[in-house]
């Protein structure tokens, strides 16, 4: 596929979801042919897009940032692994979420993300665990965790089981 080819599909592909200058390039990657030309089609295609807009990894990053954090009520700590994965830049990643949880209440925004997911003071430990692991997969600290923990009385035998499961997400 050549230049003009190349960033039609960028466009198409950028019109169906926001993405990541790296992800749009894996995806012309494969379209492409395969070697210098293919490359020099794709840095064509790319440098078109960024000038005409289409293409931006800063406001990619805040518009993802902010829907996670407004609309998924996702934890600093997931959405910068995310963007991670989508290959933006680190010190743009830092930068935007520096902006976008900098004020933000992290226990207020983890218990709204409990209410949205509809889960409730646990009852039992193999709840309290389940309970723990939604939040550590939603970005959210374990000292904000065992906060909201605590303050629903949850017995300390129940979170001293939980310190294995911290030990275990660290190491990830």
């Amino acid at each position: 596929m050549n230049e003009g080819g190349l960033y039609e599909y960028g466009v198409r592909a950028l019109g169906r979801q926001m993405r990541s200058e790296a992800e749009l390039r894996r995806l012309m990657e494969r379209r492409a042919e395969p070697g210098e030309r293919g490359e020099a089609a794709i840095a064509a295609a790319m440098k078109r897009l960024r000038e005409h807009g289409y293409l931006d990894d800063a406001a990619f990053a805040e518009t993802y940032a902010r829907l996670r954090q407004q609309n998924e009520k996702l934890g600093e700590r997931r959405v910068r692994q995310d963007l991670r994965q989508k290959g933006v830049d680190g010190g743009l990643i830092t930068e935007t979420l520096d902006a976008r949880y900098g004020q933000t209440n992290e226990e207020a925004l983890a218990r709204e993300h409990l209410a949205r997911r509809r889960l409730r003071k646990p009852e039992n430990e193999k709840e309290t665990a389940r309970i723990m692991r939604r939040l550590v997969a939603a970005g959210f600290s374990t000292g904000v965790i065992y906060k909201i923990l605590r303050q629903w009385d949850v017995p300390d035998e129940a979170l001293a089981a939980l310190e294995n499961l911290e030990e275990e997400t660290h190491e990830e």
